[in-house]
């Protein structure tokens, strides 16, 4: 979905195009790829990729309606550096979903 905004943002900054919670809460919207991501060399308008999560009941969204936020900061550029092993965590090797969830 079109929003008619573009931005130039400066070298170093980015831009994440999020849900806002009210919709997310509420009629259960959400962005399909969130967050979207706007780097400083985009020109084209902010396009957000609406989707309704609802089983049943259909949302409209109308010219003017808030269906995103725009969150925009600083960006960290890392040196990477090729390792043979990594540093251990409490979390260790568990992988995927391996927190969060009480025992």
């Amino acid at each position: 979905m079109g929003t008619g905004l573009s931005i130039a943002l400066p070298d170093g900054f980015v831009a994440f195009v999020v849900p806002r919670s009210g919709l997310a809460a509420k009629h259960g919207i959400s962005i399909v790829n969130s967050p979207g991501t706007v780097d400083a060399a985009y020109r084209g308008e902010i396009r957000v990729t609406l989707i309704n999560l609802d089983p049943t009941e259909s949302f409209t969204v109308s010219p003017g309606d808030r269906i995103a936020q725009l969150i925009v900061m600083p960006l960290v550029k890392p040196r990477f550096i090729a390792v043979e092993s990594l540093p251990g965590t409490h979390r260790d090797t568990g992988g995927f979903g391996s927190s969060g969830i009480s025992t």
